[in-house]
C-alpha cells in the first residue's frame, strides 16, 4: 500500500522524478499525442512539405474548423498532433516570437531558432508546479538561408531535426514507411507524393482530399503556401494513392 502511494506521488507531481528517473506526466503527454490523428513532414532539396489527416468524425462538423497546419511566418509552417487547444497556445507563441524577431532585428527568424524558442516554452511546463506539460507535438518546417529545415518538438521540450517524420497516431508505421521510401534527391512534388502516400498507408479507407491538409514552403520563393482541396485532389489522382501508380 505504501508503495502504491509513492507511485501516485510520482504520477501526479510534474516536478518529481520517479526513482528510475522518469517524469510520468511527460510520458502521459506523449500518450496524448499518440491519440491524435497523424501529421507528417518531408524535407526535399526544393522545399519542405507538411501534411495532416484532418478527417472529421461527424458530417455535422465544419471541416474548415479542423486546423492542423498553420502559417507562422512567410517562410515557416507548423503541423500539429495531439490536443488542439495546447497546439493553439504554442502556435500563438510561435507567431508572436516570429513577429518580435522582425521588429527587433528587421529580419525573418531562423527555423532552428524558432523551434528552440518553442521547445524552451514547452520545457518550462515540465518543471513548474501547478501546471502540466503540453499534450501536443509539432512539426516545424521552413526555409533558412536558402536551405530547407524540418524539426520536431515533443512534450519534453526537446527539438529534433529530421529528413522525414510523423507525429500523432501510427507514428511508428509512418516512420517505417518513410525509412523505406524516402530519397535525398526528392523534388517538392516527390515530397508531396511521399507525404500523401504515407497518410494513405495508415488510413482504413481511401485517402479523401477533403480530409487532408497540405502546406509547402519552397526554396525558390521562400513562401509558405496552403494548398486547396482541388489541388490536393489533383495530387491524389496523379499518384493514385491506395492503388498502383500509373
Amino acid at each position: 500500500m505504501q508503495g502504491q502511494s509513492q507511485q501516485q506521488a510520482y504520477d501526479r507531481g510534474i516536478t518529481i522524478f520517479s526513482p528510475d528517473g522518469r517524469l510520468y506526466q511527460v510520458e502521459y503527454a506523449r500518450e496524448a499525442v499518440k491519440r491524435g490523428t497523424a501529421s507528417v513532414g518531408v524535407r526535399t532539396d526544393e522545399g519542405v512539405v507538411l501534411a495532416a489527416d484532418t478527417r472529421v468524425r461527424s458530417p455535422l462538423l465544419e471541416r474548415s474548423s479542423v486546423e492542423k497546419i498553420h502559417k507562422i511566418d512567410d517562410h515557416i509552417g507548423i503541423a500539429s498532433a495531439g490536443h488542439v487547444a495546447d497546439a493553439r497556445q504554442l502556435i500563438d507563441f510561435a507567431r508572436q516570437d516570429a513577429q518580435v524577431n522582425h521588429l527587433r532585428y528587421d529580419e525573418p527568424i531562423d527555423v532552428e531558432s524558432l523551434t528552440k524558442d518553442i521547445t524552451d516554452q514547452i520545457q518550462q511546463y515540465t518543471q513548474t508546479g501547478g501546471a502540466r506539460p503540453f499534450g501536443v507535438a509539432l512539426i516545424v518546417g521552413g526555409i533558412e538561408n536558402g536551405e530547407p529545415r524540418l524539426f520536431e518538438t515533443d512534450p519534453s521540450g526537446t527539438p529534433y531535426e529530421w529528413q522525414a517524420l510523423a507525429v500523432g497516431g501510427n507514428r511508428e508505421d509512418l516512420i517505417d514507411f518513410f525509412e523505406e521510401e524516402y530519397r535525398e534527391d526528392l523534388d517538392l512534388d516527390g515530397g508531396i507524393d511521399l507525404a500523401l502516400r504515407g497518410l494513405a498507408t495508415v488510413g482504413d479507407d481511401e485517402l479523401d482530399p477533403e480530409g487532408v491538409a497540405l502546406g509547402t514552403v519552397d526554396v525558390e520563393t521562400e513562401q509558405y503556401r496552403q494548398h486547396t482541396t482541388d489541388e490536393i485532389a489533383t495530387y491524389v489522382e496523379e499518384i493514385d494513392v491506395g492503388g498502383e501508380e500509373e
